[in-house]
């Protein structure tokens, strides 16, 4: 067993061994904890840069536009398609819900394909990422209620990501990407 003889200078010979076994498991598990929290660490941290969108020599002066956005909104019978600059409207389309559902009969899925047929006519319209060269994807923020099944939002997710167009790579490859970057609106 490993101990530590700590010695006795008195008379009688006594068994005074503290054991270490505890010691070791205890520093064994500190040292665990501190690998893993580096990693937590390390894996937790936001990538940024420093590249600024405004426009070269824009000082304070310089109003940026606000960047235009398609909001999907999902409604209990339809759902709405709102292009939006800021707080400005500037278009909106309204296409009603018909769910189609697809697959096995013990994993069925649901499509939207008005809602699809919809979000690309309206991103053929008014997306303004559309040249071969820009690399950039159109904003489309979706919104939901917190009682919406989660099958609907991957539907409607689906569908927002359908349309696709061809984006030019640094080497001349075309690379085909979705038309949309989609997120959640915050309430």
């Amino acid at each position: 067993m490993a101990g530590v003889d700590v010695g006795g200078g008195e008379r009688r010979a006594r068994n005074s061994e503290i054991n270490m076994i505890p010691f070791i498991d205890l520093l064994m598990v500190t040292i665990a904890f501190l690998l893993i929290t580096a990693v937590w660490v390390t894996s937790s941290r936001l990538r940024t840069s420093a590249e600024v969108p405004a426009a070269a020599g824009c000082g304070e002066d310089c109003q940026k536009e606000p960047l235009k956005a398609m909001h999907v909104h999902v409604g209990e019978d339809s759902f709405r398609l709102v292009w939006k600059q800021g707080a400005t409207v500037l278009s909106e389309v309204t296409v009603p819900k018909h769910p189609v559902e697809i697959g096995a009969s013990g994993a069925t899925a649901i499509r939207y394909r008005e809602l699809t047929e919809a979000i690309q006519r309206e991103w053929e319209r008014g997306g303004e990422h559309r040249a071969p060269g820009d690399r950039r994807a159109d904003q489309a923020v979706l919104h939901s209620d917190d009682r919406t099944p989660f099958r609907e939002l991957v539907a409607v997710l689906d569908a927002i990501n359908a349309p696709r167009r061809a984006v030019l790579l640094e080497n001349g490859r075309s690379v085909e990407m979705p038309a949309f970057l989609a997120t959640f609106s915050a309430r």
